[in-house]
């Protein structure tokens, strides 16, 4: 783990911005007035990055994520199944879908962090993961490498297939899909997601930190060959 220069740590965002460094798929950005910046809802003492990350007392049970802050979630949830899906899955969500899903699920408490219990739940679309159901969601937590895409002609090739993240900027990225959107072969919320980054412009042609624009089906067709 890279060091964390504590001078950095006093400046506003700068947790955030050490955090980048050391995450394999994180890129530069900002969640400052963004849905996951909290420093205006009263209970994260005006701090951004503490919802989810500390510098100190960390959860070390937690290696998808550095300086892991928030409860995990402890639901069971329905999985996605389809006679069509040839991919390996995992029993529960893993990876960073669990992370995403200790807020998105509905369940655990937004502010339910650095040892609080928490009041706040979140509701409506956003809660993908309420009543532990995800049957009716893309599947996470799949295996999806070269060897699917041999068995499902449907799929292009993720380490023989490049994407463009983002859509301009410091931000936007060209590589394998393998390498920018599958962490350890898998697909994860993030591989359609960042948390830290809004890569297309909400309210244009796609939701908040996607990574690639829905225009055209253009997040779809970069995996799924149709």
């Amino acid at each position: 783990m890279k060091y964390i220069n504590q001078k950095l740590l006093r400046a506003p965002g700068a947790l955030l911005a050490a955090l980048g460094l050391i995450s394999g798929q994180a890129f530069a950005g900002t969640i400052v007035g963004t849905a996951h910046d909290f420093s205006a809802s009263g209970f994260s003492g005006g701090e951004i990055c503490v919802v989810c990350h500390t510098p100190h007392h960390a959860d070390t049970t937690v290696t998808e994520a550095p300086l892991w802050n928030h409860e995990l979630t402890t639901q069971t949830f329905a999985m996605y199944t389809s006679p069509t899906l040839d991919a390996a899955q995992d029993a529960q969500p893993t990876g960073a879908s669990k992370l995403c899903l200790s807020c998105h699920d509905g369940a655990t408490a937004i502010d339910a962090f650095g040892g609080n219990v928490g009041t706040i739940f979140m509701g409506g679309p956003a809660a993908v993961g309420a009543n532990d159901d995800l049957t009716d969601d893309h599947p996470i937590s799949i295996t999806y490498d070269a060897a699917l895409a041999t068995v499902d002609q449907g799929l292009h090739d993720p380490t023989a297939t490049t994407v463009t993240i983002g859509d301009g900027g410091d931000k936007t990225r060209t590589g394998l899909v393998s390498d920018l959107m599958l962490p350890s072969d898998k697909v994860q919320c993030s591989s359609c997601h960042d948390v830290h980054n809004n890569f297309v412009v909400p309210g244009t042609n796609g939701d908040p930190f996607l990574k690639v624009t829905k225009a055209g089906s253009a997040i779809c067709l970069t995996c799924h060959n149709k």
